[in-house]
């Protein structure tokens, strides 16, 4: 199936070309995000893929089917970019990715926790320029403190495990409580 790739990115060519040849499937990738402007370079294309950042408001996805397009491929797990409603009255079908490995977010967002707090950033940015001084980069012992996790759905709650490794105590806030996380510390008021 021919597909034009929108907001596409070298890393994007990197991945999903081996894997649309491998399939039978023709790319072609398309820097610019999809915008009204852009939805001429979808003309003749029975399927688009889009990003987070692409717009597929029923003016789009109006040009979009009268250019052909039958199939959206989102490549993100989310789709409040996409207009539903349109995409039904116009035929168009949608698929997105149905997650992320909700470990490696929770992983990275615990990895960010660490780096403002032990100020690797500024540390990096030093070394480099030869100053191996360490005035104002020290942080502060995680294990013992207090963190607040906000949601505790699946990402949530890995961020809570790793957390609790650390030897934090943790507060929680959802509208639904996860009795996963219910061993690992307490949910309180926002």
């Amino acid at each position: 199936m021919r597909t034009a790739v929108f907001s596409s990115k070298n890393y994007d060519r990197q991945f999903l070309q081996p894997a649309a040849t491998a399939a039978g499937h023709e790319l072609a990738f398309f820097e610019p995000r999809l915008t009204i402007e852009t939805t001429p370079l979808a003309s003749g294309f029975p399927a688009i893929c889009a990003f987070v950042n692409d717009q597929l408001n029923a003016d789009v996805l109006d040009r979009l089917a009268a250019g052909g397009t039958k199939f959206i491929a989102l490549r993100s797990a989310g789709f409040n970019n996409v207009d539903l409603d349109a995409c039904r009255k116009l035929g168009l079908r949608v698929a997105r990715v149905p997650a992320y490995s909700p470990d490696a977010v929770a992983e990275h967002a615990v990895g960010m926790m660490l780096a403002l707090n032990r100020k690797y950033h500024k540390a990096y940015n030093r070394v480099r320029e030869g100053n191996f001084a360490i005035d104002g980069l020290l942080g502060f012992d995680m294990h013992g403190r207090t963190a607040g996790v906000i949601g505790t759905g699946k990402i949530g709650a890995g961020a809570a495990r790793i957390l609790a490794g650390f030897g934090c105590r943790l507060l929680f806030y959802d509208v639904a409580q996860n009795p996963d996380c219910l061993p690992l510390g307490r949910y309180a008021s926002l």
